[in-house]
């Protein structure tokens, strides 16, 4: 089944309230579909952000994009999510991931565990809250019946099984990090491994399930390095088409591109990052006309 198009916006900074306010109003002018909330310290924490950007807007979904889960009780942040949903009006999206960034742990004064530790905290954490909001004794009550959607991402094989199990949305990231600590962008070709990957984890949910993809850089000429991706994003310059979290060329070409990734690989929920909000409005236009 092909899925409409849904689009996010990733927003991690603000210097006030009222710039705040000013960009969360305009991503829904623009047209996209959910504001999303990096989980990430020195940016704004998510909860009060996003209940802040549900009081400025009417219709966007309100995204954890996503939150660090080894940081959190299960049963506490069951129950923010929860409040945040109520006073919303169901309009929560709850991202969830691993963590993978040792100096944040080491930061927030946590011990950074093992990947399969993470992971296994991510899987026992997503059962929580699955069982929390559907405990018709516990309150608050989200606004929802079953609680908020749960978005997973992630990219290896032990993560992807915990998404199959819990997730509504598969966040299926666009770039890996490596050993040095920088973000390598994926190709199409190792999507589509993980993709197929998923399928058959997912078995008779295969369609049902929403694929999110983050798009990093949009490349308007089709060469140089954009303004605003951090230097930790690396990929082959020479190649920029080869990637599925790169679009290339006019508006036009991009909203092409984007068809072909539904088509081939299913991913019909986009998420760029905050410098890219003005530049994806004119495809996010062409895709909806």
């Amino acid at each position: 089944m092909v899925q409409d198009f849904r689009f996010g916006v990733a927003l991690g900074a603000a210097a006030s309230r009222a710039s705040w306010v000013e960009r969360c109003r305009r991503a829904e002018e623009l047209g996209f579909d959910v504001i999303g909330v990096p989980d990430h310290l020195g940016m704004l924490a998510p909860f009060p952000a996003m209940m802040l950007a549900a009081e400025a807007t009417e219709r966007v979904r309100l995204n954890t994009f996503v939150l660090n889960a080894p940081f959190y009780s299960p049963a506490l942040l069951a129950r923010d999510a929860a409040t945040v949903d109520l006073l919303t009006d169901g309009r929560v999206e709850l991202g969830l991931g691993a963590g993978y960034a040792a100096a944040e742990f080491e930061r927030a004064g946590i011990p950074f565990p093992t990947a399969r530790e993470r992971v296994d905290r991510l899987d026992a954490t997503a059962a929580a809250l699955r069982a929390a909001f559907a405990d018709e004794k516990q309150t608050p009550r989200p606004a929802r019946p079953g609680g908020p959607p749960l978005f997973i991402a992630g990219w290896g094989d032990r993560l992807l099984g915990v998404a199959a199990r819990h997730a509504d949305v598969i966040g299926l990231s666009g770039a890996r990090t490596d050993d040095a600590g920088r973000l390598r962008l994926t190709t199409e070709t190792e999507a589509a491994d993980r993709i197929a990957h998923l399928n058959r984890l997912l078995g008779e949910r295969t369609g049902t399930v929403e694929v999110n993809t983050v798009i990093q850089a949009l490349l308007p000429t089709g060469t140089g390095r954009p303004e605003g991706l951090t230097p930790r994003v690396t990929w082959d310059e020479d190649a920029p088409a080869d990637y599925i979290s790169v679009l290339v060329g006019s508006p036009g070409a991009m909203a092409d591109r984007l068809r072909e990734l539904r088509e081939r690989l299913g991913i019909g929920y986009v998420t760029v990052i905050d410098h890219n909000l003005e530049a994806m409005a004119p495809v996010i236009a062409l895709l909806r006309s």
